[in-house]
């Protein structure tokens, strides 16, 4: 049985591993198959700490994967199926590995992007698609970049983007927006926001440098249409990894985790949650990384006092 089980490999249960190695819990790290969203986001992450050239994204969750593991941190490749939180130890299925048990874990199981789905997308990730104009919107200086979405989200990375782009056009596949009317007003005050909305975009276009466009269906006129840009960032909208939870905490209306106000603590004692699984709001990297090792100071206190309940029954 492990003292401390982190369900994610990503910055912020890597961040968690690191602090919990280091107070000589030897934590188990799951990491899923699936790559952390920084890495699709973008593979050069120039918003990091420290780093004024910017960083590798692979490179940097490599690096603090093994200093968990120099640390003392196990990790383990494998998808974890389900969990049964209903009574301590704690038991993780892992697919392909089995059962293990746990007496605390931190959940750190990100938020997937919700894409397009349509033909060019998935290729030219890294090539001008982006999910995230925080994240690597600086590599839109001089170029028109494309925003597709409607909701308060779309908006703000649009507004975000007029630091740098040239031109900036908002897609939708509605003639109305989803966004707050106050996001519409301010969206509204800059010059270099464009509107494309009544449009569903169809295929993602590009050459041997990148994304040079995208092509949409107009709905009121029936016909194609080729919006250019070199950048474009899908906005509609993220979705936390917690299906494997099977509703065992409480969410909010959006299905991000619960915690209790400047904790990371769940509903269930010894069970934390930190990074994008619960944070619907900021999702940078920094951030993650942050409440991951919020989640490891809470998750080892939580351990030390059931150290002194044992000690006190005896």
């Amino acid at each position: 049985m492990y003292k401390a089980v982190v369900i994610g490999g990503g910055p912020a249960g890597l961040s968690a591993a690191i602090h919990l190695a280091r107070a000589n819990l030897e934590p188990l790290v799951i990491k899923g198959f699936e790559p952390s969203k920084y890495l699709i986001t973008t593979m050069e992450v120039d918003s990091y700490p420290g780093f004024p050239a910017g960083v590798d994204g692979p490179t940097l969750l490599d690096n603090m994967a093994k200093q968990a593991e120099q640390f003392g941190a196990r990790i383990r490749i494998g998808n974890v199926q389900r969990v049964d939180l209903s009574k301590r130890p704690y038991a993780i299925d892992i697919q392909g590995y089995g059962t293990v048990e746990a007496e605390s874990v931190v959940i750190a199981t990100g938020a997937s992007f919700k894409l397009l789905g349509i033909p060019g997308e998935e290729a030219n990730f890294g090539r001008g698609v982006s999910i995230c104009a925080t994240c690597s919107g600086y590599f839109s200086t001089g170029k028109k970049a494309i925003v597709v979405g409607g909701g308060d989200s779309a908006l703000e990375e649009a507004i975000y983007l007029t630091r740098y782009a040239s031109e900036v056009t908002i897609v939708h596949r509605r003639n109305e927006l989803r966004a707050s009317k106050g996001m519409q007003e301010r969206a509204r005050q800059y010059g270099k926001i464009k509107w494309a909305l009544n449009r569903t975009p169809i295929e993602v276009l590009a050459d041997e440098h990148g994304v040079t466009g995208l092509k949409v269906m107009n709905h009121e006129t029936g016909s194609e249409e080729v919006i250019e840009g070199r950048r474009l960032y899908v906005a509609i909208g993220t979705r936390p990894n917690t299906g494997f939870l099977e509703g065992q905490l409480p969410t909010n209306e959006r299905g991000y985790l619960l915690v209790k106000p400047g904790t990371t603590e769940t509903g269930i004692p010894g069970v934390f949650a930190c990074g994008d699984v619960q944070d619907p709001r900021y999702g940078q990297i920094t951030s993650a990384i942050g409440s991951g090792c919020m989640a490891a100071v809470d998750c080892e206190r939580y351990l030390d006092s059931l150290v002194v309940e044992e000690a006190v029954a005896l």
